[in-house]
């Protein structure tokens, strides 16, 4: 695909210089429908990034465009603060009969503001608050935003020197095959907690990614959560699962924690919610947990009632027959993994490793600056991509759920193809 240089200059000029995404993929982008985007000039772009996760269901999905229009079209309220509306109420009753219901789980819903990281503070904030400790241990490698509470328990070097400050009351602890299975799993976790002389602060929770997306797509295996669950129970600490980038269906199940068996007691969750783009969030808690007065945690765009409308269309498009979309996404996932099967045997010595679930996929290598040339020569052939890692080693694909098996193939030939020409 040829691309012609695109006018970037008002946004070289007068845009931050914390831009990021847009270096890697120097288009002006104009349009998008499904899993494709085109930019000003008309070239087409497959996307295999779905807005960092945001867009699950595709860019601009009919059903859910529909059901905006018809909603603004009417003057529907699109701010309303905590208000009662009728868009709240069709999508808590929607969530509750779709989500909550059919997996036996009692969360109280609540709307922190409309992010993730929105989510993770309030989420923090409820835990210290039942508990009334202030120490939260987190994971190596774990992202859960970029506000201060979420960036003190994000493992990232780089996104924590952005702070200014010191981030504390935080403690890491290793991810589940941090030490290549040569440790047992919670170890060290579970002698500092025991050990009065440790220094570890009880914590009040333990936060968690069941995969850690910007942390390289590290997959804990079922049986580690499990163990992390039993150990939080026996220890009085809150379990929070941070399901922000890899819920709403990313790994197969609603809810990323539901291959394990274990119900989170805390739950935070944005991204793909609204599945539309449009930004909402929610933190889910068991009920006794809902210990908040009135306003203690408050924010003006809470109520994103268009959100709202595209949340609702969302769950009874695809999710109240039960498991269909799960499947889908499960057999697309099959085909992603025979893909990296193919590309890891044509390319032995450069592979590391390939990693995933659902339709959560990474490829790491032994040159850590592989990644990065992958990602820009699928760019040049009219794919969109990314990297994570601590040192942006891993190649991301995060298609969306509705992408093809066509589209998937397509996507997956480029990437072989930008595999081999960067060796």
């Amino acid at each position: 695909m040829t691309i012609t240089q695109p006018d970037l200059s008002v946004f070289e000029t007068l845009e931050s210089e914390v831009r990021s995404y847009c270096r890697g993929w120097p288009a002006v982008f104009d349009r998008a429908h499904g899993s494709r985007m085109y930019d000003e000039d008309g070239h087409e772009y497959l996307d295999f990034f779905a807005g960092a996760g945001s867009l699950n269901y595709g860019h601009n999905n009919p059903v859910l465009k529909r059901a905006l229009i018809d909603y603004l079209e009417r003057d529907g309220v699109t701010h309303g603060l905590d208000m009662s509306t009728t868009a709240k109420r069709a999508f808590l009753e929607s969530f509750q009969n779709y989500v909550l219901r059919p997996r036996d789980l009692p969360y109280k819903v609540m709307f922190p503001g409309p992010t993730g990281t929105n989510a993770v503070e309030s989420a923090l904030k409820l835990a210290r608050k039942v508990k009334g400790r202030e120490a939260i241990v987190s994971f190596t490698n774990a992202f859960h935003g970029m506000s201060l509470g979420s960036l003190a328990v994000t493992g990232n070097a780089f996104k924590r020197a952005g702070a200014g400050i010191p981030l504390v009351h935080g403690t890491p602890m290793p991810f589940d095959n941090y030490f290549d299975g040569q440790v047992p799993d919670f170890l060290w976790f579970e002698r500092l907690l025991e050990d009065q002389g440790s220094g570890l602060n009880k914590p009040a929770a333990v936060i968690v990614e069941t995969v850690q997306g910007e942390g390289g797509i590290n997959v804990a295996r079922p049986e580690w959560l499990r163990a992390l669950a039993d150990l939080c129970e026996r220890q009085d600490m809150l379990l929070i699962v941070d399901d922000i980038q890899m819920g709403c269906g990313r790994t197969g199940a609603f809810f990323s924690f539901e291959e394990a068996g274990i119900t989170p007691d805390i739950v935070t969750v944005s991204k793909s919610i609204s599945g539309y783009g449009l930004p909402m969030a929610l933190t889910l808690f068991k009920p006794e947990l809902d210990v908040w007065e009135p306003g203690e945690h408050n924010g003006t765009f809470r109520g994103n009632n268009p959100a709202f409308v595209t949340a609702t269309a969302t769950l009874e498009a695809y999710w109240a027959d039960g498991s269909a979309m799960e499947k889908q996404t499960r057999s697309r996932g099959e085909q992603v993994e025979q893909a990296m099967i193919a590309i890891a045997e044509e390319n032995l010595a450069d592979v590391k490793e390939y990693r995933g679930r659902g339709l959560v996929w990474g490829m790491e290598f032994h040159d850590k600056e592989r990644a990065g040339r992958i990602a820009r020569r699928a760019f040049e052939l009219g794919l969109l991509i990314e990297t994570s890692g601590p040192e942006s080693e891993v190649v991301k694909l995060l298609p969306a759920l509705t992408i093809t098996p066509d589209e998937l193939d397509e996507g997956l030939t480029v990437l072989a193809r930008a595999v081999r020409e960067t060796a």
